[in-house]
């Protein structure tokens, strides 16, 4: 189905156009998900609810901002980052290390070897433990800058220079690999 068919069809409300929808696209759309959330339980509910955020505001899509999916894939990452800004998300995932999300991530999408195969593992294994919480948090939960040094009370410089230190080890790291 063509672009402007499938945009038509959801304008529409056609049922088969959003099965359809969900046939081609989903798997991909639910990938940017887990990518975010690793938990299989929550991040199927944000898909699911982007999925039909997706259905209801198909009226707002503009075409002249960009391709359908990339304004799909906008909505389900976003969902998913809101989903991890929550009080009742980051409560539960404060103590998750980078270790979790790494096995969360191989065993759910048999990455294993992949992941092992770039190192991430040992990459990470060479940050302190200040440029490590950093990372985690801004690169594996989705949190930003500011709210990490809010959420630490560290300055907002500092956070930023841990994680320009951190990028500069794993950069050396990762040219040794």
């Amino acid at each position: 189905m063509e672009e402007q068919d499938l945009i038509r069809g959801l304008r529409a409300k056609d049922r088969q156009v959003q099965e359809y929808l969900y046939e081609k696209y989903s798997r991909a759309l639910y990938g940017i998900v887990r990518r975010i959330i690793f938990d299989q339980e929550i991040a199927e509910e944000v898909f699911h609810d982007a999925f039909l955020k997706i259905a209801k505001k198909i009226d707002s899509y503009d075409e002249a901002n960009g391709r359908l999916y990339t304004w799909m894939a906008a909505i389900c990452r976003n969902a998913a980052i809101d989903k991890t800004r929550s009080k009742e998300f980051s409560t539960n995932s404060k103590t998750n290390t980078i270790d979790a999300y790494v096995y969360a991530l191989e065993g759910e999408s048999d990455t294993a070897a992949t992941v092992d195969g770039i190192g991430v593992r040992e990459l990470m294994d060479d940050l302190n433990e200040e440029q490590r919480l950093v990372m985690e948090c801004i690169y594996f939960k989705g949190y930003t800058h500011s709210e990490v040094a809010e959420m630490y009370s560290l300055p907002l410089g500092t956070v930023k220079s841990r994680v320009r230190a951190a990028l500069q080890v794993l950069k050396k790291k990762a040219g040794k690999i």
